[in-house]
C-alpha cells in the first residue's frame, strides 16, 4: 500500500479535531447517504482496532460510531419501508432456485 506524502496522513480523527480528544472531525453533522455513515464508520472501527487512540478519544470515537450506526439503521429502515409499499406491503425471502424455475 503506497503511503501518502501528505502533510495530514496517517493523522487519526481527534488530531484532526485540533488535538481535542472529545471531538471527532464534523461529529455534529448527520451523514446525508447510508454509504456516508457506513464509510465514516468503517475509518473510526479501523483507528480503534489500531490501538493508537487515547481513552478518551476511542469513547469519542465510539460515541460517534454509535451515532452513526444509528443513522444507518434508520436509513436501512427507511428503504425497508419503500420497498414494502413499491411490494404492495408483501416481502418474501429471497430464494436463488426460485428464479433459476422461471
Amino acid at each position: 500500500m503506497a503511503r501518502s506524502n501528505s502533510p495530514d496522513a496517517g493523522r487519526t480523527a481527534a488530531d484532526a479535531a485540533g488535538g481535542n480528544p472529545d471531538a471527532l472531525p464534523d461529529a455534529s453533522a448527520t451523514p446525508d447517504r447510508f454509504e456516508s455513515a457506513l464509510s465514516e464508520l468503517e475509518g473510526i472501527v479501523q483507528q480503534m482496532e489500531g490501538g493508537s487512540l487515547s481513552l478518551e478519544q476511542s469513547l469519542a470515537a465510539y460515541r460517534r460510531g454509535a451515532e452513526l450506526v444509528g443513522t444507518a439503521r434508520k436509513a436501512l429502515a427507511e428503504v425497508e419501508q419503500q420497498v414494502r409499499i413499491l411490494e404492495a406491503d408483501v416481502l418474501r425471502p429471497f430464494d436463488a432456485r426460485q428464479d433459476e424455475e422461471a
